[in-house]
């Protein structure tokens, strides 16, 4: 059996791509043969071949279309959108701390890009009568932690909801839509957190993983996904081979979640 995506060719944007998740879906994406744009804040000094960054700020309106503008204008449409960009700046210490302009960031930042941004695609998938969104997530949506993620799991949350919404509306015109959710994933920011807990607790690094396991409840296969697992899963889910997947959540968190 061959293990071909059938991606070769694909038009892939792909937000937040330079490192963690988002670059490890770059990567796995390019490998597979598509031609991808991704975005940053600023672009890095080198970048791998086949791969187009976009710098914007995706927080506002603004960034969000001139990212989109430029998929029209080099692709001329687009077959695979990834939203990965997301991710919580918040301060511990529970609701009370959590002032309007905390959650207008968090929901700028982890719901408004994918809402945008697919907006202005969707047009052109509906057109050509195919493509494949995927919104990531998060299982803090389901398992949000009160005292440092309140904002961020709702807006994760309302990212759901609204991917599932959609999913209904544009997949009987040929755009499947669906989400990716992970759990701890071990990115490089997850390492320095790791590290610093371990030098805090006077422990080694699989000493600073266990805090953070046990503060998630535990993950019974024992160990983070890995940044290319959630790459590999992605690109599986935008793949023809998954053609009969669209308006679900598939769950990658090592059986954190401790329900169906």
């Amino acid at each position: 059996m061959s293990f071909d995506l059938g991606l070769s060719g694909r038009r892939a944007l792909v937000t937040g791509g330079t490192k963690g998740v988002g670059a490890a879906v770059v990567d796995a994406l390019r490998q597979g043969g598509a031609e991808v744009i991704t975005t940053a804040r600023a672009v890095p000094d080198t970048a791998p071949a086949g791969v187009t960054f976009v710098a914007a700020d995706l927080t506002t309106a603004e960034g969000c279309a001139q990212v989109a503008g430029r998929v029209l204008d080099q692709f001329g449409g687009v077959d695979i959108v990834v939203h990965v960009v997301g991710g919580s700046g918040a301060p511990a210490g529970g609701f009370a701390v959590l002032d309007d302009a905390v959650w207008h960031r968090e929901l700028d930042l982890n719901l408004m890009p994918a809402v945008r941004i697919d907006r202005a695609l969707l047009p052109s998938m509906i057109a050509q009568g195919t493509g494949v969104i995927v919104h990531v997530t998060s299982i803090q949506n389901r398992l949000p932690l009160p005292q440092s993620t309140t904002a961020y799991a709702a807006a994760k949350a309302a990212l759901s909801t609204y991917s599932k919404s959609l999913s209904k509306e544009v997949t009987p015109q040929g755009v499947r839509v669906l989400r990716v959710s992970p759990g701890w994933v071990e990115t490089e920011a997850a390492v320095s957190f790791v590290e610093r807990l371990a030098a805090e607790a006077g422990t080694d690094y699989e000493g600073g993983r266990a805090i953070v396991m046990e503060g998630l409840g535990g993950i019974p296969l024992g160990r983070p996904a890995s940044p290319r697992e959630v790459g590999d899963l992605v690109a599986f889910l935008v793949s023809p081979r998954a053609s009969a997947i669209t308006g679900t959540e598939v769950v990658i968190d090592g059986g954190t979640v401790p329900t169906a």
